[in-house]
């Protein structure tokens, strides 16, 4: 049973509402529980502030229930489903448009349809580190939503289902605690603080839910804040906010349980473990000193990804080699980095093989069960000192993990074996291997080689950092192409022409006798993108630059598709971004 001295507070609070109701309202309609003067609540209940904002009682034509809550901050935020205010525009991002020169209309005439269509497209996609950093430009740019053919709920769930693609928590972090809009978006929270909790870090994902100051009103959520109450100490505010959602209908057998343990009511508690939530599978480990589990090839990536960061997995030397099923849901998980690599490789170096096995591998590996041949391979790899063949045995192993699509289970270790042999000992026939496995190095700190024989990668393209007045890069580029109008030999490339349009789309008055140099050619750019152009479309605009980067990095793609890019944000006068692509490739790197 629940400990009495909260039976009171409950008690007053129950009346209090439904005095609070009668006084205030003549219409039968939902009472905010959460709608009580703080003062009066800490000097009844002394209770704590659990984080969920309480309204002023004198403001009493404000209505909300426990799950529906207006926020009393001056920027509030966008209501889903709703039409916004058009005196008191709502947004949703973290950048200031000019920042990016881009504006708060770069939606208005956007089609839903097209953006619909774009974003299945991109989908499918998996982006580029520079096609990434356009969509967050693009998605989180403060700015109206588009409203023609797609409504507000599904624009910003595209932000939302684009930010938990792109994984980055800290990003989702930032976005979710600057807007205060955590019960506009549970699925972003709940994949936040579910992440945070699947590698074991209980912290973090309580310090998400700590920042959030206005009501949580989503089941999950709110169940995860009453445990990280409990969990930092907060008991009697723990209490107080379950026993309200209590009080309007919520029931969770399971949850009540584990809490009631917790909370010290229950000495006892039956050991049920449920995988329907991390939560859920957390709070059976924390109630169990002896908590076992052992994952199934259905188990949640979420739980198997918990169950390797808190050390619950088995470890190799506790797998017995016999057991093939376990180890066939064991290379499975490690294909999907649930599990680590070098255990699993531990386990194949269990194996017992003959000398004529190990001896005759390419052929005695056909006889075998696939994972009784992988650890054949495998072993035969650790004894090969010859480089040819050894690179052969680990193409064999790799495909052999490709032919059961898990071809991931075999990445890090293979690369720790690629990266010991030297490139030019790689006979022809296995280069594509070689490289397309390696990880290569790159060097981040590559130096711009400049050559002033030549337009694009001359000293002038030091404008697009800033470091030329409109005065000084006229002179300095209309007496660079008198000399090389006079060289004969110079050949005028699609990049030089990149430059020039960029220029002169800043108004940077080049002479008229040079426009022998080049030809502007307007049809490269597609057609639906002309469109977005004529039509102002700026956001749109971005994730079709997106989409047509994809995986490529900017440097890599060919000049003429560069050109149509740089040619779009010119037009658009999106000169931020356009100058961050022309540093990357319009220089000479070594």
């Amino acid at each position: 049973m629940k400990i009495l001295r909260l039976l009171n507070k409950k008690i007053f609070l129950i009346f209090f509402i439904i005095l609070f109701k009668f006084a205030s309202y003549a219409e039968d309609q939902p009472v905010d529980i959460w709608d009580l003067d703080k003062k009066e609540l800490d000097k009844n209940s002394e209770i704590l502030n659990v984080g969920e904002k309480e309204i002023n009682n004198n403001e009493k034509d404000n209505e909300s229930d426990i799950f529906s809550m207006q926020s009393q901050k001056k920027e509030s935020t966008i209501e889903l489903g709703e039409i916004l205010d058009s005196e008191t525009v709502k947004l949703y991002g973290l950048y200031d448009p000019e920042d990016y020169s881009l504006d708060i209309d770069m939606w208005a005439n956007s089609d839903g349809y097209q953006i619909k269509n774009i974003f299945s497209k991109l989908k499918k996609l998996n982006l580029s580190t520079d096609a990434k950093e356009i969509m967050k430009i693009s998605l989180l740019t403060n700015a109206h939503p588009p409203k023609k053919n797609i409504s507000e709920t599904q624009f910003f769930q595209y932000k939302s289902d684009w930010l938990i693609k792109n994984s980055d928590l800290e990003l989702i972090e930032e976005y979710l605690i600057k807007n205060q809009i955590f019960d506009v978006h549970p699925n972003l929270v709940k994949y936040l603080i579910d992440e945070y909790l699947s590698n074991a870090n209980l912290k973090k994902a309580c310090e998400i839910l700590s920042k959030n100051t206005n009501p949580i009103n989503d089941k999950y959520i709110s169940k995860f804040n009453i445990y990280c109450l409990i969990d930092s100490g907060k008991k009697d505010e723990a209490q107080l906010i379950y026993d309200l959602k209590k009080e309007l209908g919520f029931k969770d057998k399971y949850f009540e349980s584990k809490i009631n343990y917790l909370m010290g009511y229950e000495s006892n508690i039956d050991n049920k473990i449920s995988e329907k939530s991390i939560l859920d599978f957390h709070l059976a480990h924390r109630t169990n000193t002896n908590f076992t589990f052992e994952p199934k090839i259905n188990t949640d990536k979420l739980i198997w990804k918990y169950l390797s960061s808190a050390n619950l997995l088995s470890s190799a030397q506790q797998i017995e080699i016999t057991d093939i099923e376990k180890i066939s849901i064991i290379e499975k998980a490690t294909h999907n980095k649930n599990y680590p690599e070098p255990d699993l490789f531990e386990i194949y170096k269990r194996f017992q093989f003959n000398i004529n096995q190990l001896l005759n591998v390419e052929r005695t590996h056909k006889s075998l069960k696939n994972i009784e041949a992988r650890a054949l391979i495998y072993q035969k790899i650790l004894l090969e000192s010859e480089v040819i063949e050894k690179l052969k045995l680990l193409k064999l192993l790799k495909d052999s993990f490709k032919n059961e699509d898990i071809g991931e289970a075999f990445d890090i270790e293979l690369k720790k074996f690629l990266e010991k042999i030297d490139p030019a000992e790689v006979p022809d026939n296995l280069t594509s291997f070689y490289y397309t496995n390696i990880n290569i190095k790159q060097n981040k700190n590559n130096k711009i080689k400049f050559d002033n024989d030549i337009l694009h990668q001359s000293k002038l393209i030091n404008y697009f950092n800033g470091d030329y007045t409109d005065a000084k890069i006229k002179k300095e580029i209309n007496s660079f192409l008198k000399r090389i109008k006079k060289n004969k030999k110079y050949s005028f490339s699609k990049k030089d022409q990149i430059f020039l349009e960029s220029l002169q789309s800043d108004g940077i008055e080049i002479s008229k006798k040079f426009n022998d140099l080049y030809e502007i050619n307007q049809s490269e750019i597609p057609t639906d993108i002309q469109v977005m152009i004529n039509n102002n479309e700026k956001g749109m605009a971005l994730l079709r630059i997106a989409e047509v980067i994809g995986q490529d990095k900017i440097d890599r793609i060919d000049d003429d598709t560069i050109y149509f890019i740089i040619s779009t944000l010119n037009q658009l006068n999106i000169d931020f971004l356009r100058n961050q692509i022309l540093l990357k490739v319009l220089p000479l790197k070594v």
